[in-house]
């Protein structure tokens, strides 16, 4: 059974810093494309940022979020990571995990085939 689980969310104050972790167990991800997507209470679910399996040639990441996040990954571990920093309060998120069958990478929530539980980001102001 595939599982996508992710930690490291919590509460921090405008301009901090958070780490994000997703780890995979069932299958390999490590020639997949994985991302990172959050949602907002009353919100569509949006994405933050994508990882190849090549990944320093092709990591692509929403306007929002560019140059204040970086999305990295470990094939060894299975794993992925968001590094937030400089954090505001729109950041405050159910941030979520996800992983595609698919090589290529994609910004489509609906292009994804595994989920992550996600996890919760609060930034107070």
């Amino acid at each position: 059974q595939v599982q996508l689980v992710e930690s490291g969310g919590g509460l921090v104050q405008t301009g901090g810093s958070l780490k994000l972790s997703c780890a995979a167990s069932g299958r390999s991800f490590s020639r997949n494309a994985m991302g990172w997507f959050r949602q907002a209470p009353g919100k569509d679910r949006e994405f933050v940022a994508v990882i190849a399996w090549w990944s320093s040639s092709s990591i692509y990441y929403a306007d929002s979020v560019k140059g204040r996040f970086t999305v990295s990954r470990d094939n060894a571990k299975n794993t992925m990571y968001l590094q937030m920093n400089s954090l505001k309060p729109e950041d405050t998120a159910v941030y979520y995990c996800a992983a595609r069958r698919a090589i290529g990478t994609s910004s489509a929530p609906n292009d994804y085939d595994y989920w992550g539980q996600g996890t919760q980001v609060t930034v107070s102001s």
